[in-house]
């Protein structure tokens, strides 16, 4: 598996990190690695949607699922399990890659990827899956892993990314061809 470079997004009080080129039939797979992800405001949501080729708005139809595992910073409070409210049912809203409630402490941010599957097909829903880590609001280290698809057969040409309230202070995030 070879991974190409295609752009990269950099933060600085965005509202968002959107990719309106590059996605198309060159690959079946697209990888986004989204690194310190910092929110200017606290406890929220990491978050994502796309928009069909041709269409406007990010708001394609999601159906999704997810589970979380988190600790404590001093060690204590564990626990594994099923996510229901980052869950989607034929939604359109934005999708949630880790609902932590990310802190916006200095040393309070999100890492990880996402991956969609066949982006450009027109016969196919796609699919994606996304993992990550962050640190919430509460100091606890949240991992969360979100799959689903995205129902429409259309191509999907952009992607965007966004805390689902106030900015993204500080943060990058690269796209991958996956060959």
């Amino acid at each position: 598996m070879a991974k190409t470079l295609i752009a990269t997004q950099t933060a600085s009080s965005s509202s968002s990190l959107s990719f309106t080129s590059g996605i198309d039939s060159t690959y079946d797979v697209y990888e986004f690695v989204f690194t310190n992800m910092h929110p200017a405001t606290n406890n929220v949501n990491f978050t994502f949607q796309v928009n069909a080729s041709g269409g406007s708005g990010f708001n394609e139809t999601i159906t999704s699922s997810a589970f979380r595992a988190y600790l404590k910073e001093d060690g204590t409070g564990g626990a594994l399990g099923y996510d229901s409210g980052s869950d989607q049912a034929q939604g359109t809203a934005y999708q949630r890659i880790l609902s932590t409630g990310t802190g916006s402490d200095d040393d309070q941010c999100v890492s990880g990827k996402l991956k969609l599957f066949a982006p450009s097909s027109t016969t196919y829903v796609k699919h994606f899956i996304s993992e990550g880590n962050g640190t919430d609001h509460g100091d606890w280290s949240v991992t969360m892993k979100t799959s689903g698809y995205i129902n429409t057969t259309s191509a999907i040409d952009e992607i965007d990314f966004k805390f689902d309230s106030g900015n993204i202070d500080a943060g990058t995030i690269k796209m991958f061809g996956v060959s």
